[in-house]
C-alpha cells in the first residue's frame, strides 16, 4: 500500500467518524459540561473533564460509523448523504463494524478508571447510541430517541463526579431531550423530500406543515427547563444571562428555517453549536463568580 493510498484509505475513515464535521462532536459534549459542571458546583475534576471530552469525541466517531452502516442502503438515493465512504463503496461493511467496536472500546476503556455507576450507565449509553439508526424504520420520532441517547452524558457525568445520579440531572436531561429534538427536526427538515420518497420516518415528516412550530415549541419548553434548573440549583444572574443569549440565538433560527429552505434549515442546525456554549458559559460563568465571593 502506497503513502497516496493509505492517506485515502485514512480520509475516508475520517469521514466516516465524521471527524471533518465536529459539529455533532459539539452538540453532544456541551450538555454533558452542563451536567459535569452542575455536578461539581464549578469545579469538576481534571481527570474526569478529559476522560468526558475524549470519550465524547470516540462516541460520536463510533454512533456515525453504526449510522452509516445502518443506512448503507439509504444514503446513496440521500441528496446529502449519497457521497458517504459506505455509500459509495469506497469502504466495506465489515471495516465500518470493526472500526465502531474498536471506537467503543477505547471508549470503554477510557472509563474504566470511572465508579461502578458510571460504568453501568455507560452500557446503557452504547446501547442507545448503537441502537439509534435503526429506529428510523419504524418510530415516527426517532429525534427523541437521539434526545435520549445525547442526553446520556448527563447522568454519567453526576455519577463519576457524585457516585449517584440527583432528581437534577433528570430534569436537565429532559430539557436536553427537547433540544435535541428541536435542533436535529431542523436536521431532518433538509432531507424531507428525499426521506418521504425512501420511506425513511423523522420528527420533520411527523409535524408535516406544523415542522417550524414543532421546532420553535420545543426550545421554548427546553428554556423554560433549564430556567426550573435554575431556580432549583439557585443559580445567580450570569446563568440566566447566557439563556437569554441562547432565546436570542433561537430567534434567529426561526427566521432561517420559516421558509424551510434546506441550505437555510441546515444553516439554523449547525447554529444551535452556540446555543449550547452560550447555556454553558452561563453556568461557568455563574459558578467561577460565585466561587469567589
Amino acid at each position: 500500500m502506497t503513502l497516496t493510498h493509505l492517506g485515502q484509505r485514512l480520509g475516508h475513515y475520517e469521514k466516516l467518524m465524521r471527524l471533518d464535521k465536529p459539529i455533532g462532536i459539539l452538540l453532544l459534549l456541551w450538555p454533558t459540561l452542563w451536567g459535569l459542571w452542575l455536578a461539581a458546583e464549578g469545579v469538576p475534576s481534571v481527570n474526569i473533564l478529559l476522560i468526558f471530552v475524549l470519550g465524547t469525541v470516540l462516541m460520536r466517531s463510533a454512533g456515525c460509523v453504526v449510522n452509516d452502516y445502518a443506512d448503507r442502503n439509504i444514503d446513496p438515493h440521500v441528496e446529502r448523504t449519497k457521497n458517504r465512504p459506505l455509500a459509495t463503496g469506497k469502504l466495506s461493511s465489515r471495516e465500518a463494524l470493526l472500526l465502531a467496536a474498536g471506537l467503543s472500546l477505547c471508549a470503554f476503556l477510557l472509563i474504566l478508571p470511572l465508579n461502578r455507576l458510571t460504568l453501568e450507565l455507560s452500557v446503557l449509553a452504547l446501547f442507545l447510541a448503537a441502537s439509534y439508526p435503526f429506529t428510523k424504520r419504524f418510530f415516527a420520532m426517532p429525534q427523541a430517541y437521539l434526545g435520549i441517547a445525547f442526553s446520556f452524558g448527563i447522568p454519567m457525568a453526576f455519577a463519576a463526579q457524585t457516585g449517584e445520579v440527583p432528581f437534577i440531572a433528570w430534569i436537565l436531561m429532559a430539557a436536553n431531550l427537547l433540544w435535541v429534538i428541536a435542533y436535529d427536526t431542523e436536521y431532518a427538515m433538509v432531507d424531507k423530500v428525499d426521506d418521504l420518497k425512501i420511506g425513511i420516518k423523522t420528527s420533520a415528516i411527523t409535524f408535516g406543515r406544523f415542522d417550524v412550530m414543532g421546532v420553535m415549541l420545543c426550545h421554548v419548553f427546553f428554556l423554560g427547563t433549564m430556567i426550573m434548573v435554575g431556580l432549583i440549583q439557585k443559580l445567580g444572574i450570569m446563568y440566566y444571562a447566557g439563556l437569554a443569549v441562547a432565546l436570542g440565538l433561537m430567534v434567529y433560527q426561526y427566521r432561517l428555517i420559516h421558509d424551510r429552505d434546506r441550505g437555510r434549515c441546515f444553516k439554523a442546525f449547525l447554529h444551535n453549536n452556540w446555543v449550547g456554549a452560550a447555556v454553558f458559559a452561563g453556568i461557568a460563568l455563574d459558578y467561577l463568580i460565585g466561587n469567589f465571593q
